[in-house]
């Protein structure tokens, strides 16, 4: 993506602040993986919400992401949105986003301006996923909640939105080959569900 098209990128980011509330739909593993499929998706889901933090640097936009700690018992080590479960007690996925992104990088519900949501993401480990798009206030200071998160890393929106970057791989899991996009950005892997969420907005931002 040239770098000319960094306004073009900051004008389609703006625009998807017409999409709250979430966006019907439901996009998910099942796209890269249909054999099988059917089962894990009557299941009933357990509903989750991340927030895809967006910045605007000097630079350009950025998107924050965090590599969760190692010696979590799902998914640890692995690089991901801030988010989690979202409670009975939370308004909506929105809100569920936001009270986890504050718990996990000290990221203020004030700081954030909500954007837009992407379509519903469902994962073969049995979530729902709703991802919320907020523009972060770029004077915030990260205050990490080591429990979960072992580090907050920033990557280039206009790289994520390259489909060029956007490649696919698979793997052997629980006796089956599972499919999935990779992002690989410098010494960072970021792959399976969180690349899947960023080529959702990638699809949402630039729609065929």
């Amino acid at each position: 993506m040239p770098e000319a098209d960094e306004a073009d990128l900051r004008a389609r980011v703006r625009r998807l602040a017409d999409t709250l509330p979430p966006a019907d739909g439901e996009d998910g593993d099942h796209r890269l993986n249909p054999d099988g499929a059917e089962a894990w998706l009557a299941a009933a889901p357990r509903e989750a919400a991340v927030l895809v933090p967006i910045l605007d640097r000097p630079a350009g936009l950025q998107v924050l992401l965090t590599t969760r700690a190692a010696h979590l018992r799902q998914h640890a080590g692995q690089i991901s949105f801030p988010g989690g479960g979202i409670d009975p007690e939370d308004a909506g996925p929105a809100e569920a986003a936001l009270r986890e992104a504050w718990e996990e990088i000290g990221l203020e519900p004030a700081q954030v301006d909500l954007l837009g949501a992407l379509p519903r993401y469902r994962t073969t480990s049995g979530f729902r996923i709703h991802p919320v798009v907020g523009r972060v206030d770029p004077r915030f200071t990260p205050r990490l909640n080591d429990v979960e998160v072992a580090d907050i890393f920033e990557v280039p929106l206009r790289f994520l939105m390259d489909p060029a970057n956007h490649r696919r791989d698979s793997r052997l899991w629980r006796g089956h080959m599972r499919h999935f996009y990779v992002m690989p950005f410098a010494e960072r892997h970021i792959w399976g569900v969180t690349a899947g969420i960023l080529r959702g907005l990638y699809e949402r931002l630039y729609p065929t």
